[in-house]
């Protein structure tokens, strides 16, 4: 029995005895969140190798597309806004402080978080109302119409 305390409910796998493949994932996530630690998510999740392949491929992809080469309508304080809020939403500590940290990185300042999590708690509220009350949508977004291929 070890005296530290259980960060989940499987050991982490360590830096330091992480096998080649992981230890290469581990680099991955460190340089490309330009951090000098690999987070305990990514190290409880190491203990399965082809999951933790799978969610840090899909994480990359759809948060750091930069790292890919791709430009994306999205710029990287929008998608950790969004991150906050469905962190919230569903009640995930973990990664509501994990994007929170990653938005104060790029400047969200106090205030700013406040009115990110006024609106959160509204949006949770008027979709609790509306789902309760069983409303019919009646406000629905127009369709994009089709590209002509020869504009692609």
């Amino acid at each position: 029995m070890t005296n530290q305390p259980r960060i989940a409910t499987v050991a982490p796998v360590e830096e330091a005895n992480a096998p080649p493949a992981v230890a290469e994932i581990f680099a991955d996530i460190k340089h490309t969140k330009n951090i000098d630690f690999v987070p305990a998510f990514w190290r409880v999740i190491a203990t399965n190798p082809t999951q933790l392949k799978a969610v840090w491929t899909t994480l990359k992809s759809l948060m750091h597309p930069e790292t890919e080469g791709r430009a994306t309508r999205l710029n990287p304080m929008m998608r950790e806004i969004i991150a906050v809020a469905v962190s919230a939403t569903n009640g995930c500590p973990y990664c509501l402080n994990s994007h929170t940290a990653a938005l104060r990185k790029l400047g969200v300042d106090s205030e700013t978080l406040g009115e990110i999590m006024a609106i959160v708690g509204l949006f949770n509220m008027t979709n609790s109302l509306a789902n309760g009350y069983q409303v019919e949508p009646d406000v629905r977004p127009r369709l994009d119409e089709p590209r002509d291929a020869s504009q692609a």
